[in-house]
């Protein structure tokens, strides 16, 4: 926070901040209400891609890394490989949840 004083850590002349909108482009990324409850309804109807079920099955026996490795190898990058695990152990705990 400036000073009002030409030299030193807080020089320069003393402003307010502005509060600014928000930009379109921060929520970017985000997931809107409709667009989940399409993708859930999809997923519904379409079921699981293969290389999935042979993913949710690694996780059934507890091989976390080796389903890490299919799905980086499926899908190109690290990062979306662990996104993908982590959706597929939600389907299994959440089917395991609905049967009990």
């Amino acid at each position: 926070m400036p000073a009002g004083i030409s030299v030193g850590l807080k020089k320069g002349h003393i402003t307010t901040r502005r509060t600014l909108k928000e930009k379109p482009g921060a929520r970017k990324g985000r997931c809107g209400k409709r667009v989940k409850l399409v993708r859930d309804l999809v997923r519904d109807v379409v079921g699981s891609a293969p290389y999935e079920k042979r993913m949710m099955e690694l996780l059934k026996t507890g091989r976390d890394k080796r389903a890490l490795k299919l799905a980086k190898r499926k899908l190109g990058t690290h990062v979306r490989g662990k996104k993908k695990r982590e959706e597929m152990g939600n389907l299994l705990r959440k089917a395991a949840s609905k049967r009990s």
